[in-house]
């Protein structure tokens, strides 16, 4: 349908909790699902929510196969998660590199659980529920943070480890991030 413009960090829509979805299988939902994916596809991202292009819905996708920005991610499946409930199964947590479609240019490391379990719906209604660990982990969380107006900058403990890609990473490729 539609590339939408991503929302950078410094706009206030992206600090609002989002509404929850509370019809499903409607058309401007389908049409809000299309965009977000044409939108994350040709920015090349691992996923996207609603907030990040000013619709106040708890809404995210996600999923990850061959992609430039991430040489040596694993494979994330293309998911759409509505109404999202996260759950750790473990205390651990782990470090790792993001970055985001409304923060450019920038990657920091953020601590995230790395074992968890998501449920929600599809566009359809229908329940999802998975158990997830690592990279998949960290998306999920980073997508979700958004839904409650958290942008991984806020999650980062040592901001000796947070700037400018070509920067941090002058050798080239920079780790999988969101």
């Amino acid at each position: 349908m539609a590339v939408r413009p991503v929302l950078r960090m410094g706009d206030a829509r992206l600090w609002q909790q989002a509404r929850a979805v509370e019809r499903f299988a409607t058309a401007e939902l389908e049409a809000l699902i299309v965009d977000m994916e044409d939108t994350m596809r040709d920015l090349d991202g691992a996923g996207l929510a609603a907030p990040q292009i000013g619709v106040d819905l708890r809404v995210v996708i996600f999923g990850i196969d061959a992609n430039p920005r991430y040489p040596d991610a694993e494979q994330v499946p293309r998911t759409v998660l509505i109404n999202p409930v996260l759950t750790p199964l473990s205390t651990e947590v782990e470090d790792g590199w993001e970055g985001c479609l409304s923060v450019p240019g920038l990657r920091g490391c953020v601590p995230r659980w790395k074992h968890l379990r998501y449920s929600g719906f599809d566009a359809s209604g229908q329940s999802i529920e998975r158990s997830v660990c690592d990279f998949h982990a960290r998306v999920v969380q980073h997508e979700c943070d958004h839904l409650d107006g958290i942008l991984y900058p806020m999650r980062i403990k040592d901001f000796r480890r947070f700037g400018f890609v070509d920067l941090l990473f002058p050798e080239g490729p920079a780790p999988a991030a969101e």
